[in-house]
């Protein structure tokens, strides 16, 4: 398995910027995916993820109505939309394959390398 994240920058507040994940190593259309962050000094925050029918399944409070996710299965790739960007959320952004869930909160049991957000002026 194999899930390599692009796309991170650096952008001004309010600013938008959009994630890249491209995934390999297993047949992608049957699994739910997401998106991870990990801000310095915190522990990992899950964001969001989507099913393999294309529905958005976990949304975390700090990012509903600015984030917003997708997938392109026939290119093996989830996207990561991100709106009215605020310096809170500078963090290493990571894609994440679900493998359960623990109440509603998603676990994963792949994760890729990583891509940098920062939002400064």
């Amino acid at each position: 398995v194999q899930l390599v994240e692009s796309g991170g920058d650096m952008v001004q507040p309010g600013g938008s910027l959009r994630l890249s994940c491209a995934a390999s190593g297993f047949i992608f259309r049957f699994y739910e995916m997401g998106w991870v962050r990990q801000a310095p000094g915190q522990g990992p925050e899950w964001l969001l993820s989507i099913d393999s029918n294309d529905g958005s399944r976990y949304y975390a409070d700090s990012v509903k109505g600015r984030f917003n996710i997708f997938r392109d299965n026939a290119k093996n790739t989830i996207f990561l939309q991100m709106n009215r960007l605020k310096p809170e959320d500078t963090a290493l952004y990571y894609c994440a394959r679900v493998s359960d869930y623990r109440g509603e909160i998603p676990q994963y049991d792949y994760v890729g390398q990583g891509t940098q957000v920062t939002v400064s002026s």
